[in-house]
């Protein structure tokens, strides 16, 4: 029994040193990795600072550009119309910034709807809030006349952060007589 101890210690025992080294090794690398992050931002603040201010505009232009372009637009407009409710219609939309949060995209939208009922608006400013996808606040209303109705033009200013996943779409009757037809 006692050689068998010992045995299980000096394995233990080798096993932790072999740990340790492994760890020191992994440190080490850190710090390394972490000195060329470093090195390499200190270059790109120099290369900033030598940028004229028209090439900086078109390094900012360059930026959102590319953000634009990994923005996934139609998803927008499908989260848009899954929390917009009966009775309320978007009016117009205006895209304010596109931008990487992270490893996220955002958008920053003013969104006008328009609607005969108040209390449609705040059913879906709260369906927006609690969807984790936009964070809306109201802006302004203003009180549409016409010959044959009267409205209000409700004006939002929306956040847009889509998550990685795909969030499932409406079902329509399609895709409902398929699955029935499927069961």
């Amino acid at each position: 029994m006692l050689a068998i101890s010992v045995a299980g210690a000096l394995i233990a025992f080798a096993i932790l040193r072999y740990n340790g080294q492994e760890n020191r090794e992994a440190l080490a690398q850190i710090e390394e990795r972490q000195a060329d992050i470093d090195r390499l931002n200190g270059e790109g603040a120099k290369i900033q600072q030598q940028l004229s201010p028209d090439q900086q505009n078109l390094l900012i232009a360059a930026h959102k550009l590319v953000s634009n372009k990994t923005f996934v637009w139609s998803r927008l407009f499908s989260d848009l119309e899954s929390v917009l409710p009966e009775g309320v219609s978007a009016s117009r939309m205006v895209v304010r910034n596109v931008y990487a949060d992270g490893n996220r995209i955002t958008a920053e939208l003013d969104f006008a709807v328009l609607s005969h009922d108040y209390s449609a608006v705040q059913n879906m400013i709260n369906a927006m809030n609690n969807s984790g996808l936009f964070q809306a606040e109201l802006r302004g209303q203003d009180l549409q006349k016409t010959d044959r109705s009267t409205y209000t033009e409700y004006t939002l200013r929306l956040v847009y952060s889509p998550t990685r996943s795909l969030a499932p779409g409406p079902t329509t009757d399609v895709a409902r007589n398929d699955a029935g037809g499927a069961q």
